[in-house]
């Protein structure tokens, strides 16, 4: 039996403000000393991994977060902010296009001052996940503009404008590759997914709405993609927070996300400390 800690390589989904339950994993990393040797990040995955591997600990992060989600209103104000200002601005896009939010506008808002500007200079080797549209395939950042690279990552169709990265049109990452844990094999001794797609809410007889649809569809389609990964290859551990309440867009319910998801820490916890166990003990940590 071997008394050498493994290392570990983290990779976060996507699903839009579901994504803030991942805080409970970096601040549980935090408590047991663990430093991911590489983080893969997809979508609100990419937002939240950047900040991880930009030196931030998940303290930091949680404060933040509850800080700019203070409130519905003040969300929603500052989101607004980053619309088209002019007529100009209007006629430049194009008619076709008004509605669609510039996704690095919106970062330059919403994320932290503070992060490098260029994705090889963040503390932890980071890999960001966008979809060429055209290329019909995953994109993985590894170097270049942080904040180009997660706005491709985040770029949700009818959401978002699609962001060009060096020629290739890009749009969200968890179109393609929805939990990147595909990305980090053999990285390291064990690696950690947290998948945060979530599914549909409802019944029979409860007829979603026309935006409702859409994510729905998206969720259906993100959580084959991901089946059908695990079949190939499942990372060592696999957890997926109770976060189906939540809608995509619900960031302003930060801090309720974050109380409700409280118990996911004692899971995240127990299942690193299970898959440490079986490493020193040299069984299979799956």
């Amino acid at each position: 039996m071997s008394s050498k800690l493994p290392s570990l390589s983290l990779a976060l989904g996507g699903g839009g403000a579901r994504g803030i339950a991942h805080i409970h994993v970096l601040e549980v990393l935090d408590e047991m000393g663990i430093s991911p040797v590489a983080i893969a990040g997809s979508s609100v995955g990419a937002m939240v991994g950047a900040a991880y591997a930009s030196g931030m600990n998940g303290v930091e992060i949680r404060q933040y977060v509850l800080d700019t989600f203070a409130s519905k209103t003040r969300f929603m104000s500052k989101l607004l902010r980053q619309l088209p200002t002019s007529v100009g601005e209007l006629v430049s896009r194009g008619w076709p296009k008004i509605g669609e939010l510039d996704a690095e506008r919106v970062l330059h808002a919403f994320m932290p001052e503070k992060l490098p500007e260029n994705i090889e200079d963040l503390n932890i080797p980071m890999i960001i996940t966008a979809t060429d549209f055209y290329g019909q395939k995953g994109l993985n950042l590894e170097r270049g503009s942080l904040n180009r690279a997660i706005a491709a990552s985040i770029a949700l169709p009818a959401v978002f404008r699609p962001v060009d990265i060096n020629g290739v049109v890009c749009i969200d990452g968890g179109i393609a590759n929805p939990v990147p844990f595909d990305q980090l094999y053999d990285k390291a001794d064990i690696l950690l997914a947290i998948d945060v797609v979530g599914s549909p809410q409802g019944g029979p007889g409860d007829i979603p709405s026309r935006m409702e649809t859409l994510f729905g569809a998206s969720q259906l389609m993100m959580q084959t993609t991901t089946s059908m990964k695990l079949v190939i290859r499942p990372p060592e551990i696999l957890l997926r927070p109770n976060v189906n309440e939540y809608r995509v867009h619900d960031f302003y319910k930060a801090k309720k996300i974050l109380e409700t998801t409280f118990s996911f820490r004692a899971e995240v916890k127990r299942a690193i400390a299970d898959a440490v166990e079986q490493y020193q003990a040299g069984l299979p940590a799956r």
